[in-house]
């Protein structure tokens, strides 16, 4: 995964569970998850606009 091992990838977890504490991690992956889904509609969009042009 982008190059990262597991003993990196839990260390920017824990940063990540230090800095924004336990209550706000679900509310920025909720965030998350709507801004890249919201990515894919829009790329799925321009997919459909090149195909009719």
């Amino acid at each position: 995964m982008f190059g990262l091992g597991m003993q990196e990838v839990l260390v920017i977890a824990l940063v990540v569970l230090l800095l924004f504490g336990g209550k706000k991690i679900p509310e920025l992956m909720n965030g998350l998850g709507k801004g890249v889904k919201s990515f894919k509609d829009g790329m799925k969009g321009t997919d459909e606009q090149q195909k009719d042009e």
